[in-house]
């Protein structure tokens, strides 16, 4: 049978590839796993949301289609939530997708036809990679270089533009580092597009988890004209433990929404509808919850940080913040054979830098949001007893 060599050659899904390196494997009790693999909540969502879900899920309409753009309700809330205080975004730039993922492939497929060239920061996050791989879109690589602590910059950006290019995506809270971006680098990216005339994709799954929520992200929003240049992806997800009901939305011009539409309907025609309720709930009803977490999540990287600052092991931690560490490993190997080792002896799974872009083979991506703070002195101890270049590998 014939396959789209677009998608024959898109690589296999990462996280995917990493679990199959643990399939079937039983783990001692004085051993277990510690899968710090995949971006993930290690908690429940908030008890009121659960119990909202437990009492939406028998309402007879909640079976039904839904708007294809999402509850007017829902798109409403969230347009409030965006909100600056000088701009008010309207409901009808918002669209709420089946998680932020399908936010992104959608958003592409409406925005771009093969052949043109979007920038994407390296490392960068690999399910964007892998959907422009498969829409026929040529990535062009925008170096994040350590000394400038994995920021990237505008200038350089520029140098990289050509006629071909069509927008450039922002990743903040980066996945896979971590790194908060400062509002300067995400103005300067906003008007460098606006000048070129080509898109901004500015994706914020891991904005309600930054260092200082009080100051505005960027100010993207407070331009009326935003809407001509930028388009803009979220995710309940990490906000509200909502991963898998999958919520997420787009925010662009009502125009460019028109087209989303039409790529919408063919793939999910809607979210579900639980799971919009849910987000719904949560938007009105969880915001001390999500503030509590918020705290967790910093909890937890504090504790990363002490674990790895209390053994002598060599790694170093190049950047981190909402969600991840991005660790430079000591060994003079691929970080995918470092990966695979530590997986395979020290029962710990995390991702290599090979699976986030070129130039990536000295770092490990580490997910430290889904396990306990109280966790995380083990996994300081597991990487300096377990080193591969104490085995023959």
């Amino acid at each position: 049978m014939h396959v789209n060599p677009l998608v024959s050659h898109t690589e296999f899904p990462p996280v995917t590839e990493a679990a199959n390196w643990i399939a079937d494997r039983v783990f001692p009790d004085d051993l277990p796993l510690i899968n710090v693999s995949q971006a993930v909540p290690g908690y429940d969502p908030s008890s009121e949301v659960l119990q909202h879900i437990s009492e939406v899920i028998h309402v007879p309409d909640v079976s039904k289609y839904g708007h294809v753009l999402g509850l007017p309700e829902l798109r409403e809330a969230y347009a409030d939530y965006l909100a600056t205080s000088t701009q008010r975004i309207d409901a009808s730039n918002i669209a709420i997708t089946a998680g932020c993922n399908q936010a992104f492939h959608v958003a592409m497929t409406a925005l771009l036809e093969p052949g043109d060239e979007v920038l994407l920061p390296a490392p960068w996050y690999f399910n964007h990679k892998m959907s422009l791989d498969m829409l026929g879109i040529k990535t062009t690589p925008l170096p994040c270089p350590a000394d400038s602590q994995l920021v990237p910059d505008a200038a350089v950006a520029a140098s990289l533009v050509n006629a071909k290019t069509k927008a450039i995506v922002l990743i903040t809270p980066n996945n896979p580092t971590g790194k908060e971006y400062p509002a300067a680098t995400i103005n300067a990216f906003y008007e460098l597009c606006k000048r070129r005339g080509i898109a901004l994709i500015l994706d914020e799954t891991y904005r309600d988890f930054r260092a200082d929520t009080s100051t505005p992200v960027h100010q993207v929003f407070d331009d009326p004209d935003w809407s001509k240049t930028a388009i803009h992806l979220y995710s309940f997800s990490k906000s509200y433990a909502l991963a898998g009901y999958r919520v997420g939305a787009i925010t662009a011009s009502v125009d460019f929404l028109i087209e989303v539409t039409k790529v919408l309907d063919c793939v999910s025609i809607c979210a579900p509808l639980v799971s919009q309720k849910a987000a719904l709930f949560a938007l009105h009803h969880a915001q001390d919850w999500r503030q509590q977490q918020c705290t967790t999540m910093h909890r937890r990287a504090a504790a990363f940080s002490d674990a790895l600052k209390n053994n002598n092991h060599g790694y170093q931690i190049t950047a981190m913040g909402a969600y991840f560490a991005y660790l430079e490993h000591p060994f003079d190997l691929p970080a995918r054979r470092v990966a695979r080792f530590l997986s395979d002896n020290a029962n710990l799974l995390a991702l290599p830098g090979e699976m986030f872009g070129p130039n990536q083979e000295k770092h490990l991506r580490v997910a430290f949001a889904n396990v306990s703070h109280k966790t995380m002195p083990e996994i300081g101890r597991r990487l300096a007893v377990f080193r591969p270049d104490n085995h023959h590998i």
